[in-house]
């Protein structure tokens, strides 16, 4: 019996362990009046605007410490470089090499040295200068701060007019924040952004980036060759007008033999050394002169267009929230508003419709 009976209690614990757990209760939903919900999208709207304009702020500052570092990255890393007298020798038998294979091309040689030059400023200024941050990065920050103050917000939005949290995510579920589809995956809600654990992981913000990058198209501050086409001329004129001499010189000590010759040419180097030491603040002040006018206009751009600067994603998200929220946060005309279904399950295309 006692082998019975320790069986039997066995047995009904192992069934108590199999049973399902019993079905999580369901919190009932509370009526929330069409007033309220007409507040609550009021309340978006100006809680988008206002994270908008910090978002800004936001961007203006990362945006004016990239331009800092940019400046200095230039004076410690690329005009040193630039002026140095190897690298005046090494531009000097490219110059060479370019007007060798030019074929009668009109300005190719300049138009060779500075994308030349510009490569080497992408090389020792702007790519430094984007391990620390940049104007990509900057897009993607700025947007995620402006969703950081959103989500802030709409639980203090909740919590303001009692509306709970489950219910509120229900409706804005239904408020489009990027919106280019085909294929869904290119669209998201304004509850999926503001609860993506990374919004770059975020299928339909990588599509709103790559619709930024192709609006700005590929002349950016580090394509643009207008800063380096003044400092290109520059040095191919000056080194052309050495090459003359420089060749002459090269027969003379050809024809005095080894030792002369050598001489010669050492003569010949110390002179050129001497002509570009003397050119080397002109030459230092025309880069920050032409490098400076240029990044800081493709600076100002990137700062204030809209649809390829760094506020573009976040402005692009503001205006499809409030857009879409803009006529259920006004009264209806003609309208009673205890006709109105305003339950989270109610459809809805781009806009709440009231």
């Amino acid at each position: 019996m006692n082998l019975r009976s320790l069986i039997v209690a066995v047995l009904v614990v192992l069934a108590g362990c199999v049973t399902a757990p019993p079905a999580p209760v369901e919190v009932p939903q509370i009526m929330i009046s069409p007033s309220t919900w007409q507040q609550v999208d009021r309340e978006i709207i100006d809680a988008s605007q206002s994270a908008t304009e910090q978002a800004k702020i936001y961007a203006h500052g990362a945006m004016d410490y990239w331009r800092t570092r940019v400046y200095q990255l230039t004076e410690e890393n690329f005009i040193p470089w630039f002026s140095s007298y190897w690298t005046q020798e090494w531009l000097s038998m490219k110059v060479s090499w370019y007007t060798i294979s030019a074929k009668g091309e009109q300005d190719a040689t300049e138009k060779r040295l500075a994308a030349y030059l510009l490569e080497k400023y992408q090389e020792k200024v702007l790519a430094p200068a984007a391990l620390e941050v940049d104007p990509d990065a900057i897009l993607t920050l700025a947007a995620a701060f402006y969703l950081d103050i959103m989500k802030e917000e709409l639980q203090k939005i909740s919590q303001r007019h009692g509306v709970p949290m489950a219910q509120l995510n229900g409706r804005i579920r239904k408020v489009p924040a990027i919106a280019l589809g085909p294929p869904p995956a290119r669209d998201a809600s304004l509850y999926q952004v503001v609860h993506a654990e990374q919004l770059s992981a975020l299928p339909a913000y990588a599509a709103l980036v790559d619709k930024v990058h192709k609006a700005g198209g590929d002349k950016g501050v580090g394509s643009t060759d207008t800063a380096m086409a003044p400092v290109a001329k520059r040095a191919s004129q000056r080194i052309e007008a050495e090459m003359a001499p420089r060749g002459a010189a090269s027969a003379v000590a050809a024809a005095a033999g080894k030792l002369a010759g050598a001489l010669i040419s050492v003569g010949v180097a110390g002179v050129r050394a001497i002509i570009q030491a003397n050119d080397r603040p002109d030459s230092e002040a025309l880069i920050r002169s032409s490098l400076g006018n240029t990044f800081d206009k493709a600076w100002t751009k990137l700062l204030q267009n809209p649809t390829t600067g760094v506020m573009a994603g976040t402005l692009y998200m503001a205006s499809q929230i409030e857009g879409s929220l803009a006529q259920s946060a006004q009264p209806s005309v003609g309208t009673d508003p205890g006709s109105v279904d305003w339950s989270p399950t109610q459809s809805t295309n781009q806009q709440i419709n009231p």
